[in-house]
């Protein structure tokens, strides 16, 4: 079978087996086996690559880091730092109009500092946040629309665990991508208040206020806080500054996010829920990454990464607009899979071609970095695109007689600011670049 159409009878088969609600893991598993049964006919091809391919990736020792922030975040969820959170930012910012609202999203950045995972983020916060916005009378597009935004920080906001498992698809520096996202995190914090504080002015009229703290209180707010950025530093900075190796410093952070757990009052109970979590996680994690390395194996049997790299090389598209049909697909695949899925499909064919293109003048490794960035920007708003974002179902599920029609509607504006960043990160690559120089 020729290469293209082979690869466009795994891939929609792939598709089929996910609207079936399997697994993308094992979606993306079957459908590499599919390749390999079509090209050699029998079971031994696809078995001894399997043995090679699960070695080759495992043997990885960037990967062993994974499940070290999954239990960073385990740690974080059951901990109640997500609650200490909130309640610090609201302490700040509460009384402005809307800021509660903006006391959300803080916190959901805060939080994604720590857990690193979009879907954590927004689940949890959806239970601290939106008691809280409901009960002082937001509105409901308001309200769900600002944790469903908001909880795309936690890919975002380093660390992450799609752009470790970028870094070691495409041999980039973790250290320097995790920093390359500090800048368009805060950017899009700072879009998502913009946006909070317009929608405010014209919904919030009956409103009930948060009331304003002293100054002694909010100091006082700093403490309980204070370990979120301990550990952000010593991840970051740690990283960066060449004195603590990656798994090092997730370690660390790791063991200072199990500490204050235990320290705010964590028993057994939610140690035990807490290890099961980061088990089952890093097993999915593990099952997708396995999944994308036979599907990925399989399309290049068939010469479709080569192929498609050489067609669009040849097809006289400017450079920019082959990065804007990539981002689309971005978009599209958003409404289907999640964030660490589509890095892992999707890299290995769109990471050849973006390196090829010359967009901006921007070096091969200046262009890895950017590219990392703007890619995960992409997905992370597809967990948010009406009307199939899987953080939208998560916040509706969370809000009490609320329809995915208000969630959808009050998730547009977000998605206004959204688009304006991705524009300002494309068009102005020093921004995600600021710590190569």
């Amino acid at each position: 079978m020729e290469g293209l159409t082979m690869g466009a009878v795994a891939l929609g088969v792939m598709l089929l087996l996910l609207g079936c609600r399997l697994h993308v893991g094992v979606g993306m598993l079957l459908a590499g086996a599919l390749c390999y049964l079509l090209v050699y006919g029998d079971l031994h091809a696809l078995l001894y690559t399997l043995n090679n391919l699960v070695y080759a990736r495992f043997s990885s020792y960037d990967l062993a880091v994974i499940p070290i922030f999954v239990l960073m975040g385990q740690f974080a969820i059951h901990g109640g730092l997500s609650a200490t959170l909130f309640q610090a930012s609201a302490k700040w910012i509460g009384h402005w109009r809307g800021g509660l609202a903006m006391s959300a999203a803080g916190a959901c950045a805060g939080f994604g500092a720590i857990c690193g995972s979009s879907l954590a983020t927004a689940t949890t916060m959806s239970q601290v946040a939106l008691p809280e916005l409901e009960r002082h009378r937001y509105t409901k597009r308001l309200a769900t629309g600002t944790i469903a935004a908001a909880g795309t920080l936690g890919i975002l906001i380093p660390p992450s665990v799609p752009l470790i498992v970028y870094a070691v698809l495409t041999h980039t520096s973790i250290a320097t991508l995790f920093m390359a996202a500090v800048l368009p995190g805060l950017v899009a914090v700072v879009g998502y208040f913009a946006v909070i504080r317009l929608m405010a002015v014209r919904s919030m009229t009956d409103v009930e206020a948060s009331p304003r703290y002293s100054w002694a209180e909010r100091l006082a707010s700093l403490r309980d806080i204070a370990p979120v950025l301990v550990i952000f530093i010593v991840v970051i900075f740690g990283l960066y500054g060449g004195w603590a190796n990656l798994t090092e410093a997730a370690s660390l952070g790791a063991a200072a996010c199990g500490v204050y757990a235990l320290w705010r009052g964590m028993r057994w109970a939610g140690l035990y829920k807490s290890l099961v979590g980061t088990a089952e996680a890093s097993a999915m994690i593990y099952l997708v990454v396995i999944g994308a390395d036979l599907l990925n194996s399989g399309l290049a049997l068939g010469q479709l990464p080569a192929a498609l790299a050489e067609w669009v090389l040849g097809s006289g598209l400017a450079p920019l607009a082959v990065l804007l049909v990539i981002l689309a697909i971005y978009l599209v695949l958003g409404c289907m899979m999640d964030s660490l899925s589509m890095i892992l499909l999707t890299i290995p064919i769109f990471f050849p071609i973006i390196m090829q293109l010359d967009l901006f003048g921007l070096t091969g490794p200046e262009k890895a970095i950017w590219f990392g960035i703007v890619a995960l920007m992409v997905v992370e708003i597809g967990l948010i695109t009406p009307p199939m974002g899987m953080n939208l179902f998560i916040v509706q599920k969370y809000s009490r007689n609320t329809t995915l029609g208000t969630v959808s509607r009050g998730i547009v504006p977000f998605l206004g600011a959204d688009m304006v960043r991705i524009a300002v990160v494309v068009f102005v690559p020093a921004l995600s670049l600021v710590w190569l120089g």
